[in-house]
């Protein structure tokens, strides 16, 4: 209860707030400030406004945001974020560099669930990486202060818990398990039942596609491309897929988006940390970095990136390369 008081403290001192999700924002991410937009009005805050940098492709990601209509505003979008006197970073701990900010313009409150070191000033820090998701942290928020959240802010909290960890059994605590019990009241069944059914598109039905076509397995690990692709988020959705292979416990899918090669990867293995895998495999040559049973990297192909056909001699030659990187970070001494 110390740490939802502190966050009152907090909140009643702001006189205008921008929550500001990371790029790229997930459910998780999404629902999180959502959730802390309408505890900041509970608490008096009116002036609210939810920001993100990048974009959403994912296509249940769109329908989320579309189906609930939360109000996601790009900063290009916004007159000018000095209008705002403090600013929240929720599911994440560092401002994007491409997030447009006066120099003075300080951050007051962070709320996540990652395990970072803790560099900053902010008034309020939250971080509480025991815990699988941020949506489970401001589900706390609401119990300890007896709100009962509306019904977009819970079916937007039960449908991130259930895609952050509860689905994919991705190592989730027995408090997303409880999170999800004092939620699920509060939801709008037939609206989650929509969001699970939220439309492929064909490009990404292609990826995924690709990426079982080139698949190479070695053991119970699993690496594979979808080529060149537009859909960014078709890459963790194919080593989702992929991971439900009989005898496959780790996945790491590769494919090009414009001039950047973007590596996605999932395990159920208790024993790896693929965050510190793929760190180790590609951060000479890109940036590398995540959790224990899910990551990412991104490389970046410089002038080739827009003569790399998916289909050449030098393309093979780029995922050999990958592969190979990722076998032997799994296995530093070749065993």
């Amino acid at each position: 209860m110390e740490q939802t008081n502190q966050l009152l403290t907090r909140l009643q001192q702001c006189d205008s707030l921008a929550i500001v999700n990371h790029a790229n924002p997930d459910p998780d991410c999404i629902a999180s400030a959502l959730a802390l937009e309408e505890i900041a009005s509970s608490e008096g805050v009116s002036n609210t406004k939810l920001l993100y940098c990048g974009e959403v492709s994912h296509q249940q990601n769109r329908a989320f945001i579309n189906l609930l209509n939360i109000p996601l505003h790009h900063p290009s979008a916004v007159p000018s974020i000095s209008e705002y006197s403090s600013l929240a970073l929720v599911d994440h701990s560092q401002l994007d560099p491409e997030f447009p900010h006066p120099s003075e313009f300080s951050i007051e409150i962070i709320i996540d669930h990652h395990a970072v070191s803790d560099t900053s000033d902010a008034g309020f820090v939250d971080r509480r990486p025991d815990y699988g998701a941020t949506a489970t942290i401001v589900i706390d928020y609401l119990k300890e202060l007896n709100l009962d959240p509306s019904t977009t802010v819970a079916s937007a909290l039960l449908f991130a818990l259930h895609r952050e960890r509860l689905d994919h059994a991705r190592s989730p605590t027995i408090r997303e398990y409880n999170a999800a019990s004092f939620i699920h009241p509060y939801v709008d069944s037939e609206l989650i039942d929509q969001l699970y059914s939220a439309a492929y598109t064909p490009a990404t039905l292609d990826a995924i596609s690709e990426a079982i076509r080139r698949r190479e397995v070695r053991g119970s690990r699993l690496v594979t491309s979808v080529g060149r692709t537009t859909e960014a988020d078709a890459l963790p959705q194919a080593a989702d897929y992929l991971l439900h292979l009989e005898g496959v416990d780790t996945v790491l899918v590769e494919g090009v988006v414009e001039d950047t090669v973007r590596l996605s990867a999932r395990s159920i293995d208790p024993q790896l940390h693929l965050g510190e895998v793929l760190a180790d495999a590609f951060d000479d040559v890109g940036s590398a970095g995540g959790h224990r049973d899910m990551a990412g990297a991104q490389i970046p192909l410089g002038i080739f990136g827009d003569t790399l056909s998916d289909d050449g001699p030098l393309y093979d030659l780029l995922f050999t390369n990958i592969a190979e990187r990722f076998f032997t970070a799994l296995h530093p001494n070749g065993v």
